[in-house]
C-alpha cells in the first residue's frame, strides 16, 4: 500500500510543525492496522478559526469552528478496482482549535494533531462516532489501538 499525500497549509503555527513525513507515517498506520492494501490518496487542509466555522457552517450546519472536517470521497465502489489509487478524500483541519483544545486538556500539541489526524481519517473510510453508542466505542477503541502504534497514550484516558 502506498499513499498519495496532498497537504495545503493556509495556517500554520509555530507551536504545531507539521512534517509530511510524519502525516503519512500516521495515515499509513492508521491505514495498515485496518488492513487496507489498495493504493490511497488523501488531502489535507490546515485552516485557520474562519475558514473551519464557514466550512462547518456550510456541510453539518453548525456556526462554529471545530477541529477536523472530513470529507470522504464519492467515487462508486465499483469503479474503485479501475483507480490505480484510492481516493479516501479530504481532511480539513483547524490548527487553532486543535491547540486550544490541547492547552485546555494539557496534552502536547503534536499529540493531539495525530490524535485528529486518525479521527479524521477514521471517517474518511466510513467510521462514525455519531451513529450509535456501539459506533462511538468501535471508533475510539480503534483510535486509541493506533495511537499505541505510534507511541501515543490513550487520548481518552483522564488523568
Amino acid at each position: 500500500m502506498k499513499l498519495s499525500l496532498s497537504l495545503q497549509q493556509t495556517f500554520v503555527a509555530p507551536e504545531l510543525v507539521l512534517k509530511r513525513a510524519y502525516l503519512k507515517k500516521v495515515i499509513e498506520t492508521t491505514l495498515r492496522h485496518l488492513d487496507v492494501k489498495q493504493d490511497c490518496e488523501i488531502g489535507i487542509a490546515c485552516v485557520d478559526l474562519d475558514q473551519s466555522q464557514q466550512l462547518n457552517l456550510e456541510y453539518r450546519r453548525k456556526d462554529k469552528p471545530t477541529n477536523v472536517l472530513s470529507f470522504p470521497s464519492e467515487i462508486p465502489e465499483e469503479i474503485l478496482p479501475m483507480l490505480a489509487a484510492r481516493p479516501l478524500g479530504d481532511l480539513v483541519i483547524c490548527i487553532p482549535v486543535v491547540l486550544q483544545e490541547a492547552a485546555e486538556q494539557q496534552k502536547v500539541p503534536v499529540e493531539h494533531f495525530t490524535h485528529m489526524l486518525v479521527h479524521g481519517t477514521l471517517h474518511l473510510l466510513g467510521y462514525d462516532h455519531e451513529i450509535s453508542d456501539e459506533d462511538a466505542d468501535e471508533m475510539e477503541a480503534l483510535e486509541i489501538e493506533i495511537l499505541a502504534k505510534l507511541g501515543l497514550n490513550n487520548p481518552y484516558q483522564e488523568e
